[in-house]
């Protein structure tokens, strides 16, 4: 039996398997990156081995490292988890012969479903539908397509091509992706299919011979091909369901299946589907189907990697419904690229369990509070799932449990995610894998952009009731007191939006006498005036305003009649503000700034910290509005960075392979008429006789 595992992965997967080791009584064993050394699956692991390096490429993907760590650490059996070495069938074959368990499928099955080509191949001879698929570009004979990552999922190495012009590109961009996340920068090209959605059925194997079909699972919503949003049962037209679950099992036997697997299929809008790939591993979105079939597949997967049948004969049935979603850390002012900083606070309300098969909500987490995102991992930060007996309810729980949290010092996702949860489209199941590219309306901020006024209001009062506190003498006297009160007190903030100024009067008995907020952006009515004014009276469309409590992280406004709360936090001068309305994170600006040094006019900043991968121009290179500058990656992905305008290139500070933190100017584009191009030394004359002008 098993009796220490070490798990060959990080963050919440690391968690999600500790978790269930625990409850069996089993020592669990962690690796970890120089990144990682503080992190929560670190510290929970009963024995954590240093792998040097922060990089996958130095740490979680060197098979050599993880079974050093294995021997060290007196493991007897290794977990994949998802991502990193998980599809690697050399990596399970190494741990087998080193007289390891391996909690997984065959290295064999892996290495038949990872040639995702030899797969098509072998389930198209057992009868599933096919797309037409091609391995080289020169190959491809219809358009659009899908050019994927052969070894590894969840988006990476994946694009869209409409037409031939930009194949090439796509590729070679794919398969350096692809490398930095799996190791493997081998691709294929495949037929894309427009409105398809993306369903998967979730098999179970065991060396007994059975080969089951668990349900399966909807994960259609989808942004840069990464699921966001998952769902099981999925909705399907009568047989449908008997259809995919066949052609599933019939998958999984025909490779020998042993352990957790997921067969991927795309529904066309026909009501056809097609075979897509078959992923040997447990899934990021395995945690609805524990909890609408009760099953701990887990704990299934080390009790096959045990020898042990499975304790069921039969796919079981459904339960009520369970909705995931991933919470990522992407900025959505910045078209969400990955978000890095310091967690302050990551508090998810009405919790019933984490990381176990739960009825109600469920959190999977990598981070806690203080956690620090940085550069190196992928961008999510957590799962979150709701059950309920209803696709309704759980939506409604999800959305509700989602927009109450506090996620405070690194931007996310989960105004999108609390959108497209909401949205009508959704609740009436019209979804595939376009659906956020139809709805640009889910992008939009839950908070209305009428309602940061007061949204900064509560900021300020509450900042001026922490400074009270904290006061060493005379805390008690009335906020702003002055023996000429007509005078109002100003906090200038700045959001998303830009900069707000707040400024607000209390009366002698420290009643709201008046307040306005300056037009930015946001806030400013169309005719730019600012929000606010008598504080009693209200009127022009200003609501009536009356300050029913202040603390230092709590504000109560009485709002034309409606009393509203607001929860306020602050770290430094960040300050974190919710409503019942939305969010906002807000910083208070110093009332005598100090002077900062001024950026060449035309400076690119790095929007990221990461690495900078290549550089495509030269210093006097003329550029068009649109072009290619260089190439950032961060958290496995590439980012591009592109002219803003035409110009010439006059400064390239960056060489490629330097690391940059957000704010580093990465390059500077001269637009001015007195722009100087560098000439081209293939077009500089050998004899000035010969001047080719």
């Amino acid at each position: 039996m098993i009796s220490r595992l070490l798990v060959a992965n990080r963050g919440e997967i690391a968690r999600r398997i500790f978790a269930t080791c625990r409850a069996l009584g089993i020592t669990t064993i962690a690796v970890h990156s120089d990144a990682d050394a503080d992190a929560p699956f670190v510290a929970e692991a009963d024995l954590a081995v240093r792998l040097p390096g922060n990089t996958p490429a130095e740490t979680y993907l060197r098979i050599d490292l993880v079974l050093a760590a294995a021997r060290r650490a007196g493991a007897d059996s290794v977990h994949p988890g998802y991502g990193f070495l998980a599809e690697n069938a050399e990596f399970a074959a190494a741990v087998t012969d080193a007289g390891l368990t391996w909690v997984g499928p065959s290295a064999k099955a892996i290495a038949a479903m990872g040639d995702k080509m030899a797969a098509k191949a072998l389930l198209a001879d057992a009868g599933v539908p096919m797309l037409p698929t091609w391995t080289e570009a020169g190959q491809v004979t219809d358009f659009p397509v899908l050019v994927k990552a052969s070894a590894g999922g969840g988006g990476r190495g994946m694009r869209v091509v409409r037409d031939p012009a930009g194949l090439a590109e796509a590729v070679a961009s794919a398969r350096r992706e692809a490398a930095a996340a799996f190791g493997d920068g081998t691709v294929f090209i495949e037929r894309y299919v427009e409105r398809g959605r993306h369903v998967e059925v979730q098999i179970f194997g065991d060396t007994h011979g059975t080969v089951l079909a668990l349900g399966e699972r909807d994960c259609s919503i989808q942004r840069r091909h990464q699921k966001i949003v998952e769902e099981a049962p999925a909705v399907l037209p009568p047989g449908l369901r008997e259809r995919l679950h066949a052609a599933a099992v019939a998958a999984g036997r025909a490779v020998d299946y042993v352990g957790a697997g997921t067969v991927e299929f795309l529904l066309a809008p026909d009501g056809e589907f097609h075979f897509l790939e078959m992923n040997t591993r447990l899934q990021v979105e395995h945690p609805v189907t524990e909890a609408t079939t009760g099953l701990d597949l887990v704990r299934l997967q080390l009790l096959v990697a045990e020898g042990q049948p499975l304790p069921l004969t039969a796919t079981p049935p459904a339960e009520g419904h369970a909705i995931e979603v991933r919470l990522c850390a992407e900025d959505p002012v910045q078209d969400f690229r990955p978000a890095t900083g310091i967690l302050h606070r990551f508090a998810i309300p009405g919790l019933i369990g984490e990381f176990t098969p739960t009825k109600g909500l469920r959190l999977d987490s990598g981070v806690v509070d203080g956690s620090t995102v940085g550069v190196h991992y992928d961008s999510m930060l957590a799962k979150l799932v709701a059950w309920a007996p209803t696709r309704a309810e759980a939506a409604r729980a999800l959305a509700g449990a989602l927009a109450r949290a506090e996620l405070h010092g690194v931007a996310t996702n989960r105004d999108l995610l609390v959108r497209v949860l909401r949205s009508p489209e959704f609740g009436a199941m019209e979804v595939d894998t376009g659906f956020l590219d139809r709805h640009a309306e889910v992008f939009a901020p839950l908070l209305p952009a009428d309602r940061l006024p007061l949204v900064a209001l509560a900021a300020a009062l509450a900042g001026a009731a922490g400074r009270r506190a904290s006061a060493p003498v005379l805390g008690g006297l009335p906020s702003g007191w002055r023996n000429v009160p007509a005078f109002p007190q100003v906090t200038r903030l700045t959001g998303a939006d830009g900069e707000i100024e707040v400024r607000y009067r209390l009366d002698r008995a420290g009643a709201l006498a008046e307040w306005s907020v300056s037009p930015t952006a946001a806030s400013a009515g169309p005719d730019g005036s600012a929000a606010g004014g008598d504080a009693t009276s209200g009127g022009d469309g200003v609501p009536a305003v009356a300050v029913a409590v202040v603390t230092p992280d709590r504000v109560v406004l009485d709002v034309d009649g409606t009393r509203r709360a607001f929860r306020v936090h602050r770290v430094g001068a960040e300050v974190f503000v919710a409503g019942p309305d939305g969010a906002a994170s807000l910083t208070e600006l110093p009332r005598f700034p100090l002077p900062t040094a001024q950026l060449a006019a035309g400076s690119l900043l790095a929007p990221l910290p990461g690495a900078v991968t290549r550089v495509h121009v030269e210093v006097g290179q003329r550029v068009t509005g649109g072009d290619l500058l260089l190439t950032l990656e961060a958290m496995k992905l590439e980012h591009p960075v592109l002219a803003p305008a035409d110009g010439v290139v006059a400064e390239l500070p960056v060489p490629a392979g330097d690391q940059v933190d957000t704010g580093a100017v990465l390059a500077v584009i001269d637009n001015s008429s007195s722009a100087r191009l560098t000439p081209r030394r293939d077009l500089e004359p050998s004899n000035p006789q010969e001047d080719p002008r």
